[in-house]
């Protein structure tokens, strides 16, 4: 058999025992954005918390296992909005931290909590919080800081907000403009003077000095315009 016969024989044998090119894999279309929420209609003017749509919870490591969660059950705060100029807004807000709630308690657990190597609740009996700055981003979001006060002790804080949307009143089920919050910022305890059982560098043996807070909230504000 001629040489390049032979050549072009192995060659055409090689091609056939090689895999078939795997099929191009769909690529799934990017999800599409959601607009945020409409603030058309909406008035200017002060808000005020409706504790029954509120909420104030808050998680922390534990040995690294889990993230521990509790929560405020008591809390209040204001706020000053203006759809128009959403970066003139302010906020206020109290929290009683005698109003701890952790899930099923071991005995002594809730007393060593509000004790003096944690919340000090019966030396410091309110943590505050008053907003200084707010920066407006897109979708809806913003930045907010402000000033925490937490066992006497002032540090700023950022909360990341995302405004969920709101009307101008429903009559005659809610006759008042309401709109509504979610935000979340991480606070350092030992800041606070909350150093006890910080893990030691290099292992997770303790309670996490990083707290994330976790807030939802709606706001109450003027009421709807009288029709005559």
């Amino acid at each position: 058999m001629p040489r390049l016969l032979i050549v072009a024989v192995f060659a055409a044998l090689a091609a056939c025992s090689q895999p078939a090119p795997a099929p191009p894999k769909e690529v799934a279309p990017a999800p599409k954005a959601e607009p945020p929420p409409s603030i058309e209609g909406i008035p200017a003017g002060t808000y005020r918390l409706d504790k029954s749509h509120a909420s104030v919870d808050f998680k922390v490591s534990h040995l690294g296992f889990s993230n521990y969660a509790a929560r405020f059950a008591r809390f209040d705060a204001t706020l000053e909005f203006d759809p128009a100029n959403p970066a003139a807004a302010s906020v206020t807000a109290t929290v009683d931290p005698n109003s701890l709630v952790v899930p099923t308690p071991p005995a002594g657990f809730l007393a060593e909590l509000k004790g003096p190597q944690f919340l000090d609740t019966a030396k410091f009996p309110q943590i505050t919080f008053k907003s200084t700055k707010v920066e407006p981003l897109t979708g809806g979001r913003a930045r907010i800081t402000g000033d925490f006060t937490l066992r006497g002790v002032t540090q700023p804080l950022v909360l990341d907000a995302r405004f969920n949307g709101g009307y101008p009143g429903y009559a005659p089920m809610d006759p008042n403009a309401r709109i509504g919050f979610s935000a979340t910022g991480v606070i350092k305890r030992s800041a606070h003077g909350m150093s006890y059982g910080i893990p030691a560098p290099g292992t997770r043996m303790g309670v996490g000095d990083d707290v994330t807070v976790m807030i939802e909230a709606e706001f109450t504000g003027p009421p709807l315009p009288t029709t005559n």
